[in-house]
């Protein structure tokens, strides 16, 4: 009696045991499974990626199409630089100390260019002119335009200044653009007449729009009037005219004992500053003579160096420079072709831009056409909601 009921918990307890250990086999082989279908998940998926890596390889790759171009001259010669700017005048190649400013350049650097008759269509990407286009890529603001071209084409006008000269060309350069430029535009925003008379302009040449003469002196007055308000938030509109011409005068002063006796601001090869401050003077030197304007007989008379500077610059530049200010040539400086080909060449435009009109108009006509559909899909849609509600209120 004693002995049986002293061994009972040994065997209950080995079959505890027991138990145990055929939970423990259970879940050992429960994880091995589970292991092994893992592993031939993560192969089969190997699988079938080392398939379509193989698929796609095996299929050709499909070419990407050709971005569509992003300047207005599609049909560009490698290394031609198209300059967009101002029409010509019958004085002066430009109205605009900037496009003028690169156009000589240009032609001191020995670079092929050719300027494009937009019709005063364009601007730059910035809003802007001059501008650009070379090798497909635009270039905005003179300043940007002169140092990219600079260094693709490998020029310097200014490789042969010291470091001391490149620190007075950099001062006066700022003093021109940046302080003489806006006396010179307070004078012409405030006096119209002077741009138009001393430029001798044809507003429907230089506006590029066919219109009663009445029409077009007031939309040249009104782009007057909104290049005022620019000047006098520069500052230098704020003064009184006399202190204003002045300021002009000191500045003149400046260029003239910087250029002394030689013939260019330093030596006798023309620099960046003879550049820029030939663009901005000409502005005043060139003008009809028989329009009387205070400052530019101020500098013939008290700063005659920078008369003969001028001269001596634009002989060099513009050996064209009357025939381009006579027929109003673009590109004066081109080799023309025969009557025959030239001829052929102004229909060729023309057909273009017919095509360009024609275009537009189309255009015009399929986003009015688009419009149209909206609205009477926006009111068909608006009718069939008033259908619905009054037959809603109905079944009410």
């Amino acid at each position: 009696m004693t002995t049986d009921t002293e061994t009972k918990p040994v065997e209950q307890q080995a079959e505890e045991k027991n138990v145990e250990e055929v939970k423990e086999d259970v879940k050992k082989e429960e994880e091995a499974a589970k292991n092994a279908e893992e592993k031939s998940d993560d192969k089969a998926e190997k699988e079938d990626k080392e398939k379509d890596s193989s698929d796609k390889a095996a299929k050709p790759k499909k070419e990407p199409a050709p971005p569509k171009p992003t300047v207005h001259k599609a049909d560009y010669q490698p290394d031609v630089v198209y300059l967009y700017q101002f029409m010509r005048t019958p004085v002066l190649p430009s109205l605009s100390p900037y496009c003028l400013k690169v156009e000589t350049w240009l032609r001191l650097a020995g670079l092929k260019y050719e300027n494009v008759d937009h019709k005063m269509k364009y601007k730059s990407k910035k809003g802007q002119l001059p501008f650009v286009e070379v090798n497909g890529e635009e270039i905005a603001d003179s300043a940007i335009i002169i140092k990219q071209l600079g260094e693709k084409f490998n020029t310097d006008l200014d490789a042969g200044l010291s470091p001391e000269q490149k620190l007075i060309a950099h001062s006066n350069i700022s003093m021109i653009e940046n302080h003489f430029a806006w006396v010179i535009k307070f004078f012409f925003t405030t006096r119209p007449e002077l741009l138009i008379d001393g430029f001798k302009l044809d507003l429907q040449q230089t506006l590029q729009k066919p219109l009663p003469a009445i029409i077009l002196n007031f939309l040249f007055k009104r782009k007057i009037k909104a290049a005022a308000k620019k000047v006098r938030a520069h500052g230098i509109g704020v003064h009184k005219p006399e202190e204003i011409e002045e300021f002009g005068q000191n500045d003149l002063k400046v260029l003239s004992d910087l250029l002394g006796d030689k013939q260019f601001f330093f030596g006798e090869t023309p620099s960046t500053l003879d550049v820029v401050a030939f663009a901005n003077l000409a502005q005043l030197v060139y003008m009809d003579p028989e329009v009387s304007y205070s400052l530019r007989d101020w500098l013939l008379e008290n700063c005659a160096n920078l008369k003969g500077f001028c001269d001596r610059l634009k002989d060099r530049a513009f050996p064209d420079w009357e025939e381009m200010c006579s027929t109003l040539d673009l590109n004066s400086h081109l080799p023309k072709p025969p009557p025959e080909e030239e001829k052929k060449k102004e229909e060729k435009e023309e057909a273009k831009e017919k095509k360009e009109d024609v275009k537009e108009e189309k255009k015009k006509e399929e986003e009015k056409e688009t419009d149209e559909k909206e609205k009477a899909q926006k009111e068909e849609d608006a009718a069939d909601k008033d259908d619905n509600k009054k037959t809603e209120e109905k079944e009410k």
